[in-house]
């Protein structure tokens, strides 16, 4: 009999298959990109309310049932499945409401007739949910501790041991939502940053997940080596370029291999590309404004900008929460980061570029904690009530950093930094008005613990596969539509095509996965005709 552990991440979905009467995992399997379109949580929440959350619901489980395809196992056998991801993706999943996730107060919910839902542990059967396994099979679907924090908030605290630890600790999440919490006593303070796509290597030009031929780290000062990840997503010696120009000084082991960045690629080149000036932000001082890395991967001025505006995210949620809990930074002993970006990143690197407080002095990288507690709850279904009743007992505060006057200060700060060149004293000065603690220099080295070597530790001994290709499109229709293909042209992820046919005479076909969804509508705003209607293409959906 088999068990299929699923993490729904913001950036794409992950899976292993496991033997239950071994316990051992078979096999792993990957999305490179989240189903419904959008770059981070919130667009997929504005695609749900604007758009059709069945649709979202069905685009999610297709591709679940095209990633157990992939495990190499019959699904005849599977017994049962567990899930974790962050409220939003969970719901998505489910297919229950998520408006009460994106209004914030009774009066506001009230008002739109929104009902706060409940989100404790819960058992539901596969199949009712559309996925493809036997009628027996259950689901299980791990608590939230409060509508606004997840069960990949709890799998975060409960994988990395935070809640056992007498110290002041920090823990992140490092992936588009940044879920992050602060633990001071008993007293546990969280939020979340719309950190963007960047820390996963998305909105990035030659961007991508963490997935075989990823260039993953740069090391040097006059000439840069690359670090590639290999086959089984093991971090491996790339060429050794010259970022002024890509010229291979040096050919490493995976010479020929580097497809693109990751976003912990990236935080890395503009660590090294400041330290050595070539960076001022924002600009990049290369002849050519760009940035070589290997086999022609380049990173971009646009590209600094994007992840710099991470960063300051990141910063700002940090300094948010050290605020709320009454802490200096000096005060701070302990950093956990979990996630793709917090497991291959370079923990001194991040915190040159402020993704991690300047004055921790251990800092502790896991690997994907919500795939890490689902597969917990595939081997032993009896977890969930452990973490249910574990989810009822923490006493967290939840800080929405979108209006809270802390983060608002600070990140007008970092966004001044980033962007503009603003001088650190200037910075700080600016903090004193607000009557907020400066932000110090790094005056200390960190002793850096890596837990695991990747963010999937064991990928099984049938090893991983990726589904690249995820092949689902939402459909439309338009009266008026003269197949001028002007949205084609314009649409930066390349996600639209037109065929004849349809109701009015084309039909429009977007690539879910690709598309940047209901935060870019450059395709909508381009139609000469003005007859596309993004919030229209639920009528149908294409399966490749």
């Amino acid at each position: 009999m088999y068990g299929i552990a699923i993490d729904v991440g913001t950036s794409g979905m992950r899976m292993h298959a496991v033997d239950l009467e071994s316990k051992k995992i078979i096999s792993t399997a990957i999305t490179v990109r989240h189903p419904v379109p959008g770059a981070n949580v919130m667009d997929h929440l504005t695609f749900c309310i604007e758009v059709q959350q069945d649709l979202a619901h069905r685009l999610l489980i297709d591709t679940a049932n095209k990633l157990m395809n992939l495990l190499d196992i019959d699904l005849s056998g599977v017994e049962r499945v567990a899930i974790c991801g962050n409220p939003i993706q969970l719901s998505m999943f489910q297919n229950i409401e998520t408006r009460d996730l994106a209004f914030v107060g009774e009066t506001a919910l009230k008002v739109r007739g929104v009902e706060l839902q409940r989100r404790d542990a819960a058992v539901i059967n596969a199949v009712d949910l559309g996925l493809n396994l036997p009628d027996k099979c259950q689901l299980y679907v791990p608590p939230a501790i409060k509508h606004e924090i997840g069960a990949d908030a709890l799998a975060m605290m409960y994988k990395t041991g935070l809640l056992d630890r007498k110290e002041n600790v920090l823990v992140t999440d490092y992936g588009t939502n940044a879920e992050m919490a602060i633990k001071v006593g008993d007293e546990i303070i969280t939020g979340s940053a719309a950190a963007g796509p960047a820390i996963e290597g998305q909105h990035i030009k030659a961007g991508m997940l963490a997935s075989p031929g990823a260039i993953s780290d740069v090391n040097g000062v006059n000439d840069w080596r690359c670090t590639v990840l290999d086959d089984d997503i093991m971090a491996k010696p790339g060429d050794v370029v010259d970022p002024n120009t890509g010229g291979v000084m040096e050919e490493g082991e995976m010479h020929g291999r580097a497809v693109g960045v990751t976003g912990t690629g990236v935080i890395a080149a503009i660590a090294e590309g400041l330290d050595s000036g070539l960076i001022k932000m924002p600009h990049i001082t290369t002849f050519d404004r760009k940035l070589h890395l290997q086999d022609g991967v380049v990173l971009e001025e646009h590209d600094v900008v994007e992840a710099a505006k991470t960063f300051g995210a990141m910063r700002a949620g940090h300094f948010t929460l050290l605020e709320h809990a009454g802490l200096k930074f000096e005060e701070l002993d302990i950093m956990y980061m979990s996630g793709a970006s917090g497991t291959y990143v370079d923990a001194v690197k991040a915190r040159r570029v402020g993704l991690l407080p300047p004055t921790c002095s251990q800092i502790y990288q896991f690997g994907n904690t919500s795939l890490a507690m689902a597969l917990d709850l595939v081997r032993d279904p009896e977890v969930l009530d452990e973490l249910q009743s574990l989810a009822q007992t923490i006493r967290a505060n939840h800080v929405m950093f979108a209006s809270d006057k802390v983060f608002e200060k600070v990140f007008i700060q970092e966004l001044a930094f980033w962007t503009e060149g603003m001088p650190i004293e200037a910075y700080n000065m600016m903090l004193g008005i607000s009557d907020l603690q400066p932000l110090p220099p790094i005056t200390k080295e960190a002793k850096v613990t890596r837990t695991v070597m990747r963010d999937i530790p064991d990928l099984g001994h049938k090893g991983l596969k990726v589904l690249r290709d995820i092949g689902l499109y939402v459909k439309g229709s338009f009266e008026g539509c003269t197949g001028c293909e002007r949205c084609v042209q314009e649409c930066p992820e390349s996600a639209i095509r037109i065929r004849q046919g349809g109701t009015h005479g084309f039909e429009l076909e977007v690539a879910s996965d690709l598309c940047n969804g209901t935060a870019c509508m450059r395709c909508e705003r381009a139609c000469p005709q003005k007859c596309f209607k993004f919030r229209e293409l639920q009528k149908g959906l294409v399966r490749t």
